[in-house]
């Protein structure tokens, strides 16, 4: 039976096909192996043989024969909290706090929300069949597309980015979202806190970006060989040394608003990677206050939104003390 990996990871574009499903799944299965399932026809992307030296694109589906989706071993479900926005039986919308890994990875294998996820639908499944009846197979609590490492992630936060995130219980749904998201229809909304007086009301930032040459974890501006990236913003409220502002991103790039408003010369508070700390607030004051989409079930258009967390509130209140 074949199964399949949608790449929703802007990071991945441009990697080799064999050294993507190596890493993906390096607990399992070696290099060598993966490329004997390339080579065989085993893997197919859109539909397509191709080589090991294919170059992974975003939103490839990626097919094939031989390496299982899920293993409990690998991803655990933990006893987290978690900040339940909405749910039903297609998609699953959680408010992030800061300070949470969204899926495990190399040096995060443990306590990250895919972690929590597991544990709140296994929790909600045995309530609901306490005792499955012999020989009969369990479906997957969350969507298989991302792989047994990302079970139902269709976007993602930073770390330290707190803020609303939709999940996928089902491949159908997984689909139809991944879908918004490459077609940019989705409605993302954020509220960011930077410093300096922002002097437009509105306005907006498209520069390209990309990964740096020598720290591969840093995204600047390269009007050279980035990628589209388009930004726009709003001020709420002007301080006497910061702006609160509207952000709203039409494409979705790692680290985007962070590198555009950088750019823009009001790096955001708190951020130590692209801005500048500030006392007040221990992590970037970002925040995924809404998100609007097309039901998967529906089909009709819903918008869910989260309240400002305490550590932004608490920034907000001392910037206007300090006025």
């Amino acid at each position: 039976m074949s199964q399949e990996i949608i790449v929703d990871s802007h990071a991945s574009v441009g990697q080799r096909l064999d050294l993507y499903l190596a890493r993906l799944k390096a607990e399992q299965f070696s290099r060598s192996r993966i490329q004997r399932l390339i080579d065989t026809g085993s893997v197919k992307v859109n539909g397509h043989s191709v080589s090991s030296h294919y170059r992974i694109k975003f939103q490839d589906k990626i097919e094939f024969e031989g390496l299982p989706l899920f293993r409990d071993d690998l991803t655990r479900a933990e006893d987290i909290p978690l900040d339940i926005v909405a749910e039903d039986e297609e998609i699953i919308l959680v408010n992030k706090p800061p300070g949470m890994v969204v899926h495990p990875a190399h040096g995060n294998l443990n306590h990250t929300l895919v972690n929590a996820l597991l544990f709140h639908l296994s929790k909600n499944a045995a309530a609901r069949f306490p005792r499955p009846s012999e020989g009969a197979k369990t479906a997957p609590l969350l969507s298989t597309l991302g792989g047994s490492i990302r079970p139902g992630i269709v976007h993602r936060l930073d770390k330290d980015t707190s803020g609303i995130m939709i999940i996928a219980k089902n491949d159908h749904a997984h689909r139809l979202l991944a879908k918004q998201f490459k077609n940019q229809t989705l409605e993302r909304v954020y509220r960011v806190i930077v410093r300096g007086i922002v002097q437009h009301d509105e306005g907006h930032c498209e520069e390209p970006v990309g990964r740096a040459f020598l720290n591969r974890k840093k995204v600047v501006v390269k009007p050279s060989g980035g990628k589209e990236a388009l930004t726009y913003y709003k001020v709420l409220r002007r301080y006497k040394k910061a702006t609160l502002l509207e952000v709203r991103p039409h494409t979705g790039r790692t680290h985007q608003i962070r590198v555009h408003m950088a750019h823009l010369g009001y790096p955001v508070l708190g951020d130590a990677f692209y801005g500048v700390t500030h006392g007040e607030i221990a992590r970037q004051a970002v925040h995924a206050l809404g998100i609007g989409f097309i039901h998967p079930a529906t089909k009709k258009k819903v918008y869910y939104e989260t309240a400002l967390p305490e550590d932004m509130s608490r920034l907000l209140a001392y910037l206007e003390a300090e006025k």
